[in-house]
Formats: C-alpha cells, structure tokens, sequence
C-alpha cells in the first residue's frame, strides 16, 4: 500500500531525513517512534505529499508522490490524515465538517454526506453531538471528530501524527479505541506515536527512527522484546519508565 525507497529531505542545510526505506503492505499498522526532532512527523507527512522530498522515492496505491506530475489532490483524498491539533472548522457544526469536502472534493449531494457523516458519528460515538460547534467539545471528543472526517472521505490509508499528544491524559484512551477499532476492522495505518501501549496492542511492526534515519523496522514483538540498536534499547527504557 505505501513505499517509501531512499527518501532524504533537507531544510536548507539541516537533512532532516536520510534514506529512509519503509514499506506498509495492506491491511498492516505501523507505529513510528523515536526521540523528539528525530524525523518522524517529516516522514509521515511526506507520505501524502504535505511535505516534499528531495531524492527518493514514494508510492502510495500505485501513486507516485514524489513524481512531479502526481495528482497530490486526488491522492490526499484517498489517504486520511489526522493530526495533534484537530484543525476542525470552528465556523461549522460537527456534521458540516464532516460533509464539506465530500461535497466539493468526492461531489456528493447534500443528503449523501450527512448521511455519511452521521454513520461515521455514531461510530465515533459522538452522532448526538452533530449540531454542537468544536468549541463546545472536549479535546478527545474533537479528535475523534477529525478521525471522523477523513474516514468520510472513504480513504484507502490513514495516517496519524501524535494524534494524542495534545489531549489531556484522561481524554488519550477515547482516541485511541477509535483507532485500535479501525487497526481491528483492517485500515491500513501508519501511526507516529508515544503511546508505547497503543503500539504493542494493535501494530504489526514499530519502525523506530534517530537522527532523521530509520535504524529499527523489526515486528513489535521483536521491537520491544530484543530491541537491536543501543539507541533503541536507550529509547525503550527511558519511554517505558
């Protein structure tokens, strides 16, 4: 479903990936960690295109991203991101941000997408609050709004990151059973995350970076287990304390 093959990025100077390699067949969750400033946010987002490479290569469904002629519209309809803050429209009810872009991007009617968006709310368990403003809802309540929304664009992939790390701790649980229920109902999932529990329940494998470098890809068992780098054994202990 996504390959990633050699892919670098620099800021000006400052590389802040180097030959990263990662591929996530259908079906499968991979959780992303490392330490902070360690190229795991630059790396998801270059996967639908939000940030551009400079060598390497990704494809997505057979969708070249990095290719100068792709489609990057039609690919970021297809590939559901959701990130730390919920970047909701505080203008539009809960059912209104769930409909806007299956109107204008997918072109359905009206009736359509609210139907829709009241499927995806009662599966989020928020379809008595489609009338109610983001302001009025709790962080993890407006996160899983979010997750909602790109799940109503019908996406062939979801990616997360640190959608949790904004939310008080007492909210991380109701974003994360929405999560574990899609991993459990076959999403494809590529997930950059702290939450240690998530990864070791739901993925497939943990890919751990350093330094803008992919220097673990090994299953969770294996990850947490045996972990094969020093810095891999430093990270799991310092995270898990």
């Amino acid at each position: 479903m996504i390959s990633l093959r050699n892919v670098s990025k620099w800021y000006g100077e400052q590389r802040v990936l180097t030959d990263c390699s990662a591929h996530i067949g259908r079906g499968e969750v991979v959780v992303i960690c490392g330490p902070s400033g360690s190229g795991k946010s630059t790396l998801i987002k270059s996967v639908n295109g939000l940030e551009p490479v400079q060598q390497g290569e990704i494809v997505v469904d057979g969708t070249p991203v990095s290719a100068r002629e792709a489609n990057l519209q039609k690919l970021r309809a297809r590939v559901g991101m959701v990130f730390q803050h919920f970047e909701l429209f505080p203008h539009l009810n809960i059912r209104q941000n769930l409909m806007l872009a299956q109107v204008n991007v997918l072109r359905r009617s009206r009736d359509e997408a609210a139907d829709k968006a009241r499927m995806l709310l009662q599966r989020v368990g928020l379809r008595t609050h489609e009338d109610r403003f983001p302001s009025q809802l709790s962080g993890g309540q407006q996160q899983r709004v979010a997750i909602a929304r790109a799940l109503s664009m019908d996406p062939v992939a979801m990616l997360f990151d640190e959608p949790t790390s904004a939310l008080d701790p007492e909210m991380v649980n109701e974003v994360l059973d929405v999560m574990t229920e899609l991993a459990q109902d076959g999403m494809t999932m590529l997930c950059v995350t702290h939450e240690m529990g998530f990864a070791r329940r739901v993925a497939d494998r943990v890919v751990f970076m350093d330094q803008g470098a992919i220097v673990e890809d090994d299953t969770k068992d294996a990850f947490f287990d045996r972990p094969r780098s020093a810095r891999g054994r430093d990270f799991l202990s310092r995270i898990l304390q």
